[in-house]
């Protein structure tokens, strides 16, 4: 039985010819700086990003939580959404790695305002933890994969400046965000004290995050990564398939984003669904049950016994997200997987 497999744009494996450029890669001992290829893909994110250095790490969870260890102090408190990844899906690491604790705020589709954070800082009072950092995600996968308007970052910044406070991106799909904007990598990264990316989501490459910021905060960032046991040796094979996927699969992110945006609005068309339209931009859709009379985790393994893999978000609403291996005819497909489930309730 054909399988269209929507839970996630991280269940991709590499093309072949990402294959060809992994196994052809120059490779050296990147612990000590010489792995030529990982020290290409370094400078040419650094780069992108408009920052003065880059470090690669094995993960995107190991790029924002080393970001954290870098920006603050044990005790110190981190103002994010309440949505982030790095509040739901990074194990408690902040509090475990850095002796710190999160300050979630309620967003709208992931954004939370100047305001907001004004009302979180804390006093400079020896009673409460101190506010040590604020920590964005852009686009943010458990709102849909929404933009963080650049105007609203801007806004931010300016709050983080009058309060002397570091800022840290969680970009991990911010390629989505490039392509469907139009606005330039540099452009998001000025506004950020350290931002992450992730090569290993809709870019298609099997391994691998990289942190960019300055050249003092790589290089604290180079020692937290040894200590984690993130140095790895000859990770060039790595570097080659993100390299690749920065040449060949860049772009094309802007296929998934249709893809996406034909489920989303196929699915909103459904009595008793909800797919916030506006809002859904880049790859990933989330539908709202709510009104439809059945649990998401029903419907989820329905879809499953038909030949549809996706991921309930909650007791209503389920993820879908498009990627490298979907192409038009999947999505065909899946749309009539989707009538075979969903004109089914009532059985």
């Amino acid at each position: 039985m054909k399988t269209i497999d929507l839970r996630s744009d991280t269940i991709t494996k590499p093309t072949p010819g990402m294959r060809k450029a992994i196994a052809e890669a120059q490779v050296g001992d990147d612990v000590f700086g010489e792995d030529p290829t990982i020290n290409e893909l370094q400078k040419r994110v650094a780069g992108l990003l408009g920052k003065d250095a880059a470090l690669f790490v094995a993960s995107g969870t190991m790029a924002n939580q080393i970001s954290i260890k870098c920006h603050t102090q044990p005790g110190d408190e981190v103002i994010c959404e309440a949505d982030s990844h790095i509040f739901n899906y990074e194990g408690g690491s902040p509090a475990f790695l850095s002796g710190v604790q999160l300050c979630p705020l309620q967003g709208t589709n992931g954004v939370i305002s100047p305001e907001q954070i004004k009302t979180a800082l804390r006093p400079k009072d020896s009673h409460y933890p101190q506010s040590g950092l604020i920590a964005l995600e852009n686009t943010h996968n458990r709102a849909g994969g929404t933009i963080f308007p650049l105007d609203a970052i801007k806004a931010i910044r300016e709050t983080a400046d009058f309060y002397d406070l570091p800022m840290h991106l969680d970009g991990a799909r911010l390629w989505n965000a490039h392509v469907e904007t139009g606005i330039p990598l540099e452009e998001y990264g000025k506004y950020f004290d350290s931002v992450s990316v992730c090569f290993s989501k809709g870019l298609g490459a099997p391994v691998g995050s990289m942190i960019t910021g300055s050249i003092e905060f790589i290089n604290k960032a180079h020692r937290y990564r040894k200590m984690l046991g993130g140095g790895m040796r000859q990770a060039g094979i790595l570097a080659a398939a993100g390299l690749y996927a920065l040449d060949y699969h860049l772009e094309r992110l802007a296929d998934d984003h249709k893809r996406a945006r034909i489920i989303a609005e196929f699915l909103n068309g459904i009595k008793g669904v909800y797919v916030n339209l506006n809002e859904t931009r880049t790859n990933i859709v989330i539908a709202d049950f709510k009104d439809y009379g059945q649990d998401a985790s029903v419907i989820a393994e329905k879809l499953k016994e038909q030949g549809l893999l996706c991921i309930p978000f909650s007791a209503t609403k389920i993820r879908f997200v498009t990627h490298l291996e979907i192409d038009d005819q999947d999505i065909e497909f899946a749309l009539k997987l989707f009538k075979i489930v969903l004109d089914k309730k009532d059985l």
